[in-house]
């Protein structure tokens, strides 16, 4: 079921306009009551175009916005594990030198013990 539209009273005016304004000589009123009413018809579906355009242009938009912010989101993710990384390597680097130091703190100690 479709609903019809009606145009708004100015549309209705416009079309009026532009068709007065292009009338023949010997034309009827009714020839150009009906050339109004293609008008009509001409600027409302002009109007349902331009706002799927702008509709088409504001989904366009969000999924661009989205997109920014899935990257952003994956960048900081691996920011974060860059940082999460050196700290692991930091310490994993540290532990042989720990290992190293405590074994000859312990192999000093045994040989003032047993001298």
């Amino acid at each position: 079921m479709k609903k019809k539209v009606v145009p708004s009273q100015e549309t209705q005016q416009e079309a009026m306009k532009i068709a007065k304004a292009t009338q023949k000589p010997g034309q009827t009123k009714e020839q150009t009551k009906l050339i109004s009413q293609g008008i009509e018809k001409g600027i409302a579906l002009y109007k349902k175009q331009q706002k799927e355009k702008a509709r088409q242009a504001d989904k366009a938009k969000k999924k661009v916005q989205r997109t920014k912010q899935t990257q952003q989101t994956d960048v900081d993710d691996s920011v974060e594990t860059t940082v999460l990384k050196s700290t692991e390597s930091t310490n994993s680097a540290l532990i042989p030198w720990v290992l190293l130091v405590v074994s000859w703190v312990g192999f000093a100690v045994y040989l003032t013990q047993f001298q």
